[in-house]
């Protein structure tokens, strides 16, 4: 087997987020279902992008916030996404390389500009994404580093992701090159629309190639098809070794083999509840590598969360090593 160079590879869409906050009569006006992700044209995107308020922008997308987390774990972390050779794409650089993730993938060259996602945040802390793929949609398997992918101990790959045909093939062959080396190949679903569109594709690969699962609870109901948190729980149990369900004000549930184990959540203060699943996972994934019982794996992901969700932005700006006690 390779030496271990990563604990966690993350996979994903390169995106730049801008964020903003907003009100209800905001996203009312704009025709946009509060909550949730939606696929926007580029005339779209500059539309939203003149009717918002001031916003925040850093490097982002779900894969790219999970691995940031999971860096400032302590965690050793590369991340694989496509960006355009333009000034949004330098900066998305710049900005996850000095999180401390590795991010070795060449930009696009001529091609559609660098993606953004423009996320808005009501005074509810619930954020109603729009995005713009852009550089993304060119992802495949020729941007792969099969290197990093085995000598890292867990691929994670972001259902986001899944859009394009040909991150789909990316995904499946960065699982082969994962299992060959004897590594774990994670995915999380991302969002019950994105499931929808590739239900399908989604049960092949979850049940063929897939070790780790992260899903919230709406997501795993839409997956299965079933009408109840429980029925869906004893589907992922019978097709993944491991999965980590987040219920939100709930905590979590973790799904092993036989066992289930129920994390609470952290207190906390809803301010922003942007990239709380992809902070859970990081931190999941961040004890999961470091060989921490299951338990604690969900305390580290619920801790991760609760900071996350406490301020304006999906990156921690608390010790989060400190905050776990690691």
């Amino acid at each position: 087997m390779t030496a271990t160079i990563l604990d966690i590879l993350g996979i994903g869409n390169a995106i730049l987020d801008v964020q903003a906050r907003a009100d209800d009569a905001f996203l009312d006006a704009q025709g946009m279902v509060k909550g949730s992700m939606a696929l926007i044209d580029t005339a779209r995107a500059e539309a939203i992008y003149a009717a918002m308020g001031p916003g925040i922008e850093s490097s982002g997308g779900s894969a790219g916030n999970t691995c940031a987390v999971a860096a400032g774990l302590g965690a050793r972390v590369g991340y694989l996404g496509k960006v355009a050779d333009d000034a949004l794409g330098q900066a998305f650089a710049h900005d996850i390389r000095a999180a401390g993730v590795a991010f070795p993938t060449a930009p696009l060259q001529g091609g559609a500009p660098t993606a953004r996602c423009l996320i808005l945040v009501t005074p509810d802390g619930q954020r109603t994404m729009n995005t713009y793929l852009g550089a993304c949609v060119t992802f495949g398997e020729a941007d792969l580093d099969e290197a990093m992918i085995a000598a890292a101990a867990v691929t994670y790959m972001e259902g986001y992701l899944f859009d394009p045909p040909a991150a789909q093939a990316a995904f499946r062959r960065a699982a082969t090159v994962a299992h060959a080396a004897g590594r774990k190949v994670s995915l999380s679903l991302s969002d019950p629309f994105c499931v929808g569109r590739h239900r399908a594709a989604f049960r092949a690969l979850v049940a063929g190639q897939v070790d780790i699962l992260f899903a919230n609870e709406a997501e795993i109901i839409s997956l299965y098809e079933v009408h109840s948190f429980e029925e869906a729980v004893e589907a992922v149990r019978a097709e993944v070794g491991l999965a980590a369900l987040t219920r939100s004000e709930k905590g979590s549930v973790i799904v092993a083999g036989e066992q289930t184990l129920f994390i609470a959540a952290e207190p906390a203060r809803v301010v922003d509840t942007t990239g709380a699943g992809d902070a859970y996972a990081a931190g999941f994934l961040a004890a999961l590598t470091r060989g921490l019982p299951l338990a604690e794996c969900g305390r580290w992901g619920s801790v991760a969360a609760a900071e996350c969700i406490s301020h304006f932005g999906a990156r921690p700006q608390a010790d989060l090593k400190a905050l776990v006690g690691g």
